[in-house]
C-alpha cells in the first residue's frame, strides 16, 4: 500500500529555526502536501488544528542556543520559552517529535519520509 500524496497532509510545527520550512520544502519536492504551521506565533493554542488539521503532525524541536545560532536572532530565553508555551498543545498532539539539534536537514527529511511510509499513517485511498 502506498500513501495517497494528493490527499495526505503533513503539518509541521516547532519553534523558530527548528527546520520547519526546510522540511516542508523537502516534502513538497517529493510530491507530498505539507504545511508549515506558524503555531509558535499564535496565542490560539489549537490554531494548527483549526487551520490545517493534518493527517500527521510533525513537531520539530531545537535547543535555545541553536535557535539563536541558526537564525542569528537577537532574542532571549524568555522569548524562546514563550514559543514553547504557545506550542504546548501541538506538542501534546503531535504524531512524532524530532530533536533537530544533531541532525542534518536530509536526516530529518528521511526520518519523516520513513514514518509516512509506515502503514498506520496511510491516507484513505478512495
Amino acid at each position: 500500500m502506498t500513501v495517497n500524496k494528493e490527499r495526505f497532509l503533513i503539518g509541521v510545527v516547532g519553534p523558530c529555526a527548528a527546520g520547519k520550512s526546510t522540511l516542508v520544502g523537502g516534502l513538497k519536492q517529493r510530491g507530498y502536501r505539507a504545511r508549515h504551521i506558524a503555531q509558535e506565533h499564535s496565542y490560539v493554542k489549537d490554531m494548527w488544528q483549526r487551520l490545517t488539521n493534518p493527517d500527521i503532525l510533525v513537531f520539530l524541536q531545537v535547543s535555545y542556543p541553536l535557535t539563536v545560532e541558526r537564525r542569528n536572532l537577537d532574542w532571549n530565553e524568555s522569548e524562546y520559552a514563550e514559543q514553547q508555551r504557545r506550542l504546548s498543545h501541538a506538542r501534546q498532539h503531535a504524531d512524532v517529535h524530532i530533536q533537530t539539534d544533531d541532525l542534518t536537514p536530509e536526516e530529518v527529511l528521511e526520518y519523516v519520509l520513513n514514518l509516512i511510509e509506515d502503514e498506520k499513517y496511510h491516507a484513505p485511498s478512495d
